[in-house]
């Protein structure tokens, strides 16, 4: 039997949950990124959506699709995402986790948040690939989520998809939300492009350092779990990985939805 091609680790900007069913640049991009991409055998989503205070791991064999938003029409209620889960692939996740002495735990009946299946959804709409949801640390740094990446990247080689799904500049109370094709605020725009550049020249210690360093990081992202799994997607790509950028949009004048792949 041939070995599994490697699969890069990915950033996905998972925008409104109205990305599951609305036509858009972001939407089609992600309809198009699933068959450029080697079939993996298994989805493992770190989402913003799925915070803890350390690491979690979803080990359902069935999970449930959760709808965890209010305020969208009936029709994203209504959707679902039946993918199987993985429970032997999150033990032993837990467990690479604990051997990169990083405390982790399995939590058996968690579902599949908006972060994980609107996505996926686009991506891989017959949803019959595994999926393992792993947390965020909204009380976490950027190095801590690096670290998990960096215990994630061995799957790549085994044929296992990673994906950390959040978004890149996520200030929900700037919104223009009467007006979803408004021109990118400055303050965002700024803040994206040192993102990028740190990105692209592979600086590593601004990019833990964000906070301080970034242009209107505490503008861009009050809160950070959208953040976060950026940083988890860049350590699965190794020590020194490839970025390449796949997309780049914006929604309502400050939701920047950049994509990247890290190998």
């Amino acid at each position: 039997m041939d070995a599994p091609t490697r699969l890069p680790s990915l950033f996905l900007s998972h925008g409104s949950p109205m990305l599951a069913v609305q036509d858009s640049p972001a939407g089609r991009f992600l309809d198009g990124l699933g068959p450029l991409l080697p079939w993996p055998k298994a989805i493992v989503v770190a989402s913003a959506h799925f915070m803890t205070d350390q690491p979690m791991i979803g080990g359902h064999a069935q999970p449930q699709t959760v709808h965890d938003f209010g305020g969208f029409p009936k029709e994203l209620f209504e959707l679902r995402y039946p993918a199987p889960g993985a429970p032997d692939l999150a033990a032993s996740i837990a467990q690479r986790l604990h051997d990169a002495g990083i405390p982790a735990r399995v939590r058996e009946n968690h579902g599949l948040d908006h972060g994980v299946w609107v996505p996926l959804r686009r991506m891989y709409p017959q949803a019959d690939i595994p999926v393992v949801p792993i947390s965020v640390m909204p009380h976490g740094n950027a190095a801590q989520h690096v670290a998990i990446g960096r215990a994630l990247a061995p799957l790549r080689d085994e044929g296992v998809l990673v994906i950390g799904s959040g978004g890149f500049v996520h200030n929900l109370g700037e919104l223009d939300w009467r007006h979803a094709d408004a021109p990118l605020m400055p303050w965002a725009g700024e803040f994206a492009q040192w993102m990028r550049e740190k990105l692209e020249t592979h600086d590593i210690d601004a990019l833990v350092d964000w906070h301080a360093r970034a242009p209107h990081a505490q503008r861009a992202h009050p809160t950070v779990e959208h953040l976060m799994p950026l940083f988890v997607a860049l350590g699965a790509g190794g020590e020194t990985p490839a970025v390449r950028t796949l997309h780049r949009s914006h929604e309502f004048g400050s939701l920047a939805l950049d994509a990247f792949a890290f190998d």
